[in-house]
Formats: C-alpha cells, sequence, structure tokens
C-alpha cells in the first residue's frame, strides 16, 4: 500500500479500495457502522464466527453431550496453542499452551526461571513494561530476596540492546521485556536481547501482548526461551479470554512450574499422591480449562491464520504511517508530540499521540462516537487492528480529534 502525499479523505478510501484484507471486517459483528473504533488493541471486535461458535458449543456440545464433551475439550488448549506456534508467534508444536490469564502465565514463568539458575540474584526489566508484569515481579523479587535491575530506556523508543547490556553479568537470572511497549507501540529488537542474555547465562521473557497478531515474531529462530501473551486484543479472543505461554522444548523438562495442578499431572485420572509433571508443555497446564472462551480463541486465532501474518503486518504498517502523516499535518500545529517511533519498522499497530489534555480530548472523542483510549499522564492511543480497522477510520478518528483540539 502506498501513501500519497495527499490528507484528503478521497486517500483515505483509496487505500481501503485496494486493501486486501477488506472482506476480513465483514466477518466481524460491527453493530454500528458509524462508530469510529481505535481500541482493537485494549479488546478486539467480536468475529462472527466466534458467536456461531459458542452457540454450538453451548447447546450442542454441553448441552447435548454433557459430561461426555470432555472427549473432545480436554486438549483444546493445547491445540490452539499449537496453532498459534504455527500461524502467529513462531514456535514449534507443542510448545505453546493456552491456559489462564498473562498475569498467571507471567508469574508461572519468572518464578521457574529465576529458580533454574539458583546462586543468581537480579532480574532485568524496564520501568516503562506493562504493570502486572512489574507487580509480579516485585512481589517475586521480594519473595525470593532479589534485586530488580530497572531500566530507564527513551519513553519513545523504548528499551534498546545497549539499555540491557549494560545491566548484565553473572548475577543476572532473567532478563524480561515486552515485545511492543503498551504506551509507545515501539517494537524491542528481541533477537539481539536473546543473544546478550543467553551470553550473560540468564533466560528470556517475553510479554507479546501488544504485538501477536500484529508484528510478525519468531522466538524459535531469535532464541527466545520464554513467552506470554494475551488473546483478547489482536487475536480477538473475547473479554478475559485465557492468555497462552511459551517455553522453548528444550526448557520444557528442566524447567518446574511453582503452580502444581492436575491437569499438567503424568496421569491426571488416576488421583494419586504426589505430583509428577507430564512430559512436554502439557506438564505446565494447572487447572481445567475454560471451554466456552478457548473456543471463542480457538476462531479468532483461524481468522488471524487465514489472513496471514505478513499481510497482516503490511496492513498495520500502511495504517500506523497513514496516521503519522495526519499527526504530522493536523496535531501537530496544535501542540501535540508523536508518543510512537518514526521507524515503522520500530512501530507495532498502534500511535500515540501526546499533549498535556489528553484525558479530556480522550473524554470528547468517546462523546463524538471515536472511541481509542487514555494512558497517563498526556497520552491518546489509537489502536488500529488490521483485520477491523480501515483507512477512513483513522482519517475521521483524527479529523474528530483536530476538530476537538483547536
Amino acid at each position: 500500500m502506498t501513501l500519497s502525499p495527499s490528507h484528503d479523505r478521497t486517500e483515505a478510501e483509496r487505500l481501503d479500495a485496494t486493501d486486501p484484507l477488506a472482506g476480513f471486517r465483514d466477518r466481524f459483528v460491527i453493530a454500528d457502522p458509524a462508530l469510529v473504533y481505535l481500541d482493537g488493541n485494549s479488546l478486539g471486535r467480536l468475529p462472527r464466527a466466534t458467536a456461531e461458535r459458542l452457540e454450538r458449543v453451548v447447546a450442542e456440545e454441553w448441552g447435548d453431550q454433557l459430561i461426555r464433551g470432555w472427549e473432545q475439550w480436554i486438549d483444546l488448549g493445547l491445540r490452539v496453542g499449537d496453532a498459534i506456534a504455527a500461524a502467529i508467534v513462531g514456535a514449534r508444536p507443542g510448545e505453546v499452551a493456552v491456559a489462564d490469564s498473562t498475569t498467571v502465565n507471567f508469574y508461572r514463568l519468572a518464578a521457574a526461571a529465576v529458580d533454574a539458575r539458583p546462586g543468581r540474584t537480579a532480574i532485568v526489566t524496564d520501568r516503562a513494561n506493562f504493570p502486572t508484569d512489574r507487580y509480579v515481579l516485585e512481589g517475586l523479587a521480594a519473595a525470593r530476596g532479589l534485586a530488580i535491575r530497572w531500566l530507564d530506556p527513551d519513553p519513545v523508543e523504548g528499551p534498546e540492546p545497549l539499555d540491557v547490556a549494560a545491566v548484565l553479568d553473572g548475577d543476572v537470572a532473567l532478563v524480561t521485556l515486552s515485545h511492543v511497549n503498551y504506551r509507545s507501540a515501539a517494537i524491542a529488537d528481541m533477537a539481539a536481547i536473546n543473544s546478550l542474555a543467553r551470553d550473560a547465562g540468564a533466560l528470556t521473557l517475553w510479554d507479546l501482548s501488544h504485538s501477536a497478531g500484529a508484528v510478525a515474531i519468531d522466538l524459535e529462530g531469535s532464541g527466545t526461551d520464554l513467552a506470554v501473551g494475551c488473546t483478547y486484543k489482536y487475536l480477538n479472543g473475547g473479554p478475559g479470554a485465557p492468555a497462552y505461554l511459551y517455553i522453548r522444548g528444550e526448557l520444557q523438562d528442566r524447567l518446574r512450574t511453582p503452580i502444581q495442578g492436575w491437569f499438567g499431572q503424568r496421569d491426571q485420572f488416576a488421583m494419586g499422591q504426589g505430583f509428577e509433571p507430564a512430559p512436554g508443555i502439557r506438564g505446565w497446564l494447572a487447572g481445567t480449562p475454560p471451554v466456552l472462551s478457548l473456543s471463542a480463541v480457538d476462531e479468532g486465532v483461524r481468522l488471524v491464520a487465514e489472513a496471514g501474518i505478513d499481510v497482516i503486518r503490511a496492513k498495520a504498517v500502511a495504517l500506523t504511517e497513514h496516521a503519522v502523516a495526519l499527526h504530522d499535518a493536523w496535531l501537530a500545529p496544535l501542540g501535540f508530540e508523536l508518543g510512537s517511533p518514526r521507524d515503522p519498522a520500530r512501530r507495532g499497530a498502534h500511535v500515540s499521540v501526546r499533549r498535556a489534555d489528553a484525558d479530556r480530548l480522550c473524554a470528547a472523542l468517546i462523546d463524538r462516537g471515536v472511541i481509542p483510549d487514555y494512558r497517563a499522564p498526556d497520552v491518546i492511543r489509537l489502536g488500529l487492528s488490521p483485520l477491523t480497522t480501515r483507512f477512513v477510520d483513522v482519517w475521521d478518528g483524527l479529523a474528530t480529534l483536530r476538530e476537538l483540539a483547536a
């Protein structure tokens, strides 16, 4: 998709007319066609297939099969995990499982990582990391007597490999960052940071919540050890849908989960004494899977896989470039600053714009039928989910913001 220097709405219409993903929007529920929804990076739209699937699961599987439904449900989290591995995060079969929340999965993997590096006393992360990750690490460090080495990276560009290298030594057990920063959309150099951590003898744990389904990820090729992510943003799994965890195959039987549940037991239905983990990623399951939510995640992942991550990424770049161009032409003269990297190769699928009265402007946008979100103290975040966001949505949303801010 090629952007012209024109900022007329007809340019946005032209881009929509040539968009190879345009047909996917019709496969989502659009209850109010006039609503400009720019928050798909917080909650993705509802796929039509998901509504149909849930009706079928409830009426036919649960309603008719009752307990017999577990014959097809019991491995659903592993099957959906394999789909995410193959189509979205660049992992091998048997390395991803869908279970629990991002916070719970993050705790389990972070705890297992530091326990696997006895004698090491430090964790590396950045102060701009997503809050739940920071809170988990603070609690883990307090419980284990560890220190957190906080990075203070550029607020727009995010943590760089040199920032990480400066704090690495033989005391670091774990390096954990977000692949795409939730505030600025900066993409971290996963491969370079993994290499630095590996050379220092530390494990790596990445949060993929703001990248999976919008940015190409290669966990295997980049040498990632561990990762987590949510499914209700670009994967359109629904509010509170279960998250996923990734453990590199070579590590699965070397690390030990700190939450030992019966779904991870080797001989689950023997109900025996003592926990003996099942081999591989299955041993990292804990409690009974939420079948309705997993079914919704399955449908969202199918759509992303069908569209193809390379095509999705190309549209994400084009949408964000469109937003940046309109920001420069319309908003910068009104005192806004761009809060995301200008290099599209270093920017995820959202764009942040900054002004001191962002909270007031965000509320006013919502009153006018444009839904972004606000991040304190001064950020309006525009989530441009490639399967459902049109170029005219970007144009209309920023045109409304320009009017309100003038």
